[in-house]
């Protein structure tokens, strides 16, 4: 049994990895993958997959494309949501904020440095116009940090996953007052050049169990009931991201690649382009 460490977010987009592991499809091949939850997001991901904690990442595009342009030795081996992200611009229910121009140089919460909450957030002040200079961040680690930081007033804005945090903007903890979808597809499968070096076979095995299932993950009989319950949603909401999502079963091409690489250069997220080999697979 060959043992394979696998990390990712604690959100919907997941479920079909832990169906896998639960079904023992990765036993059934003599692989035991073990998954750990990463609350924190993408910047500690990338240093997961740097310091060696884990073997795999499930992982935001822009993010890790940021940390290999700044020396990580992992390769994107697939894209895994082909379908934009869509980060959901969070105030506090109770604050003065009503628009987007009204966080303009305001503080914005991220979990952490190289996080797609940070960089999302380079992203839409470029959006709107604003000077990126001027950004103030404050870091929180978790949702759990957001909630806390933008409660007591040390952050004035948050971006997040829109469906995510959904029951907190239910519950009247935040306000959400606009939406920013990525430019480019959201999530990739991320693995360390050492562990591709010494056991293509076993990452190949993973990437086509993984594959099998996300194809096949909408037909599931009732799965949009199964992911309201296990993720604190309601059906109709779990219904219209279910629209929304788009699995991928394929390599990031290297026209999209060039793409994104272009607008991290352009937001300074990024200070040079790299050759596509140094970052696929």
């Amino acid at each position: 049994m060959k043992t394979i460490k696998i990390a990712g977010v604690p959100e919907h987009f997941n479920l079909p990895w832990h169906l896998c592991i639960e079904n023992g499809e990765f036993e059934a091949v003599g692989i035991d993958l073990q998954w750990t939850d990463v609350p924190e997001g993408t910047g500690k991901m990338c240093q997961m997959l740097r310091d060696g904690e884990t073997d795999i990442a499930v992982i935001l595009t822009e993010g890790i494309i940021k940390d290999i342009a700044a020396g990580n030795p992992s390769k994107i081996v697939q894209v895994y949501v082909q379908s934009p992200l869509i980060w959901g611009i969070h105030v506090a229910a109770n604050s003065n904020y009503k628009t987007l121009s009204d966080l303009e140089n305001k503080k914005v919460a991220i979990s952490r440095m190289g996080s797609g909450s940070h960089l999302m957030s380079i992203v839409n002040a470029q959006n709107q116009n604003w000077n990126t200079e001027n950004l103030q961040f404050e870091i929180v680690n978790t949702i759990d940090g957001a909630v806390d930081s933008l409660t007591s007033g040390k952050a004035d804005y948050f971006m997040w996953e829109r469906f995510m945090t959904q029951p907190l903007v239910d519950k009247g903890i935040f306000r959400r007052i606009g939406e920013c979808p990525t430019p480019w597809p959201c999530f990739v499968i991320a693995v360390r050049n050492e562990v591709l070096e010494q056991h293509p076979k076993v990452i190949e095995q993973i990437i086509d169990i993984i594959n099998t299932t996300t194809e096949e993950f909408k037909m599931i009989p009732s799965i949009d009931r199964t992911i309201a319950s296990k993720y604190n949603q309601n059906v109709e909401a779990i219904q219209e991201w279910l629209k929304l999502t788009r699995w991928s079963q394929k390599q990031i091409t290297a026209s999209t690649l060039d793409k994104i690489m272009e607008q991290l250069l352009k937001l300074q997220i990024i200070d040079k382009k790299l050759p596509k080999e140094s970052i696929l697979k």
